[in-house]
């Protein structure tokens, strides 16, 4: 069972992900809770780049209990509380995501997160 990205010629593309994805019939879908610049013992790490690093560690960790990886996400919803963060955010990101197939993704700018010292939240949904 294959996930199918799609990406029409006919809508722009401004990035690394896909603009559609199709989860095959009978898939089992997973479901991650955003995930925030905390590490394993609770401590909030400083900077937009240890923050988003942390979060993909932390999103790594969550897909491999269900027995998934980050070639599983179908869907990628990222909170930043400044648009200051897009490129350092896409820059970190690239390095889990170094080559297409991309997921399908949103990223938002928010006034604010759970905890004023975050900087970014990224919740995700994989198909396996």
């Amino acid at each position: 069972m294959a996930i199918k990205f799609h990406n029409p010629k006919s809508v722009s593309l401004a990035g690394n992900y896909s603009l559609g994805a199709e989860v095959p019939e009978g898939a089992r879908l997973f479901y991650v809770s955003g995930q925030v610049g905390v590490d394993s013992k609770g401590k909030l790490q400083a900077g937009i780049e240890k923050q988003v690093d942390t979060v993909w560690k932390n999103i790594i960790q969550v897909l491999k209990s269900a027995g998934m990886g980050l070639g599983d996400i179908v869907k990628v919803n990222v909170f930043l509380t400044d648009s200051r963060f897009i490129a350092p955010y896409r820059a970190t990101r690239d390095r889990y995501f170094p080559k297409a197939p991309f997921p399908a993704s949103t990223l938002l700018i928010v006034q604010g997160l759970a905890d004023p010292g975050m900087l970014v939240e990224v919740e995700v949904v994989a198909a396996k």
